[in-house]
């Protein structure tokens, strides 16, 4: 039932890009004090959004369907002033963008919990 809902696909599809992010963000960290290391992110998702026409996107092969034809997020180079040794990552950086995930999530998540509140609301089911 929720998965007709545009604002709740679009909710589901905020909070998997978010988690998609952080991962990335996360492998960043990792690899701060790697030599050569090249940060990278995850595009806005208004782009990702928009670019598969408000459909959600596969975040790893049966994450959606089996038959899920929609191709992976695929992390870019992130621009980024680099290190004597080669490596662009800046940890400063990474917590901002790991500020911005967590609030994108919490956001698609109280989305979710208002969408679900209205429908039992009109089913007349109290919490």
């Amino acid at each position: 039932m929720f998965e007709k809902l545009e604002l709740t696909r679009m909710a589901q599809a905020l909070a998997a890009h978010s988690g998609a992010r952080m991962g990335v963000i996360a492998r960043n960290v990792a690899h701060a004090d790697t030599p050569g290391y090249k940060a990278q992110d995850l595009p806005a998702f208004a782009e990702v959004f928009s670019a598969t026409d408000g459909q959600m996107r596969a975040t790893r092969p049966g994450h959606l369907t089996a038959a899920s034809s929609a191709a992976a997020l695929v992390p870019e180079r992130a621009p980024g002033r680099e290190s004597p040794n080669g490596n662009s990552v800046s940890l400063e950086g990474e917590m901002v963008k790991s500020v911005e995930a967590r609030q994108s999530h919490e956001m698609a998540l109280a989305i979710y919990r208002a969408t679900s509140d209205v429908v039992r609301a009109s089913l007349g089911r109290a919490r």
